[in-house]
């Protein structure tokens, strides 16, 4: 029997799940949002080019619950959360079998008419699970058997205000720092101290977007930036400095989508609502970091799911649309439908892309045309949450179930 942990205290639309494109994916693993360089990218390379007409083996299917939380892999093991009964959990799941290794009740169930339950995804670092509920109760756990090693209540402890559809971002670990945006009058991002969970720093106010932070070198500088409710937000990671802003204002405060760096000047937001794309250059100099936009238009409208770098074009899905533009002028190089509002990742020259209607396909990085190398429908229905890959195996959700896939070449 797995074993089951509760805390001893007893106290959506698309605005899910939601470092530096020059950290160095890890292949085999996939321990965090988006990746292990937080990009979308994996360094998996021994895949199918191409797949049969049925699609790729299903390994094994886990019932879980509700949510939207995304999948880390490491170590022999899956990490989500999920919702069930009045709670919310998070789980570890075998990598080769699915079979649930452990759970700990994080929270009451989050209820919403969206869809209940969790938003974020864990992030496993040395040993360590993070996660934080829709609700806002952070915690970090022994990744082994689920122990709880500290606990935080966002709203108690920093006067947080959770956003309207939950809480969304995942913990980002910088050095000794958890990064967190918690938004609220107090403090809109906190830096703690990630073996103890106590507070080293707190910075600004405001509300709190759906974005996961990204940290990244930019103009010379690490930075960790913060896509809030109303606008780019960047701070000295080591000590919560303010380091520039950028305003952004979205229809019901939905910046969502993670930001991309480009280039060690340049960095890709987006949000959707008719509100469209940016690349914005960041310099340093004579003191100060000077933020210029490059180019600016609705070619790239990213309401939930974050864009992926290939050689120098980005692909994502621009509302309903999947489509590939050129990053450095912002045109459109190609469109495909079929998937709703989708999400992607890649590996290599492949991307994987799975729709909000259930329907999974490979499909090549390419400007020239949208080629597509095999298909199949894994879900019936709704997946708001993006694939994760990790040794050969391609690890989806929709709202009650987790499944993994042999997509080996």
């Amino acid at each position: 029997m797995p074993a089951t942990r509760d805390p001893a205290h007893g106290a959506l639309v698309a605005v899910l799940i939601l470092t530096a494109v020059f950290t160095p994916a890890v292949a085999g693993e996939w321990p965090r949002f988006r990746g292990p360089a937080a990009d979308g990218v994996s360094a998996e390379t021994k895949l199918a080019a191409a797949w049969p007409e049925q699609g790729p083996a299903v390994l094994w299917r886990a019932s879980l619950g509700s949510g939207y939380s995304g999948l880390s892999v490491a170590g022999g093991r899956v990490y989500t959360m999920f919702g069930s009964g009045d709670s919310e959990f998070v789980v570890a799941l075998g990598a080769a079998d699915g079979k649930e290794v452990w759970r700990f009740r994080i929270d009451k169930l989050w209820r919403d008419r969206q869809g209940d339950g969790p938003r974020s995804t864990p992030t496993l670092h040395d040993g360590t699970l993070y996660a934080v509920s829709a609700g806002g109760r952070l915690v970090a756990l022994d990744a082994k058997d689920g122990r709880s090693l500290w606990q935080r209540e966002l709203r108690e402890d920093f006067g947080a205000r959770i956003p309207r559809w939950g809480f969304s971002a995942s913990p980002v670990i910088e050095g000794k720092l958890l990064l967190l945006e918690v938004g609220g009058p107090e403090a809109l991002i906190v830096g703690l101290d990630r073996k103890s969970g106590r507070e080293v720093w707190r910075a600004g106010d405001g509300k709190a977007g759906y974005s996961t932070p990204l940290v990244a070198t930019l103009g010379g500088v690490r930075q960790a930036v913060f896509f809030s409710a109303k606008g780019i937000v960047a701070v000295s990671p080591s000590d919560g400095a303010l380091l520039w802003t950028r305003p952004w204002a979205t229809s019901w405060d939905v910046n969502a989508a993670m930001p991309v760096q480009v280039s060690p000047e340049t960095l890709f937001i987006s949000s959707g609502y008719d509100v469209g794309a940016a690349l914005l250059r960041v310099r340093a100099g004579e003191g100060k970091i000077q933020v210029e936009e490059v180019w600016r238009n609705r070619e790239m409208k990213n309401q939930f799911s974050s864009s992926v770098l290939h050689e120098g074009q980005l692909y994502g899905f621009d509302d309903r649309t999947l489509k590939c533009i050129d990053v450095q002028t912002g045109e459109l190089r190609w469109r495909a439908r079929d998937f709703g509002h989708g999400s992607l990742i890649r590996a290599g020259g492949r991307l994987f892309v799975l729709g909000d209607n259930g329907l999974l396909a490979l499909v090549e990085a390419t400007p020239e045309e949208y080629r597509e190398k095999g298909r199949m429908r894994p879900f019936d229905g709704k997946t708001w949450t993006a694939p994760a890959l990790a040794g050969g195996r391609l690890y989806l959700r929709d709202e009650n179930a987790v499944i993994a896939l042999d997509v080996s070449g």
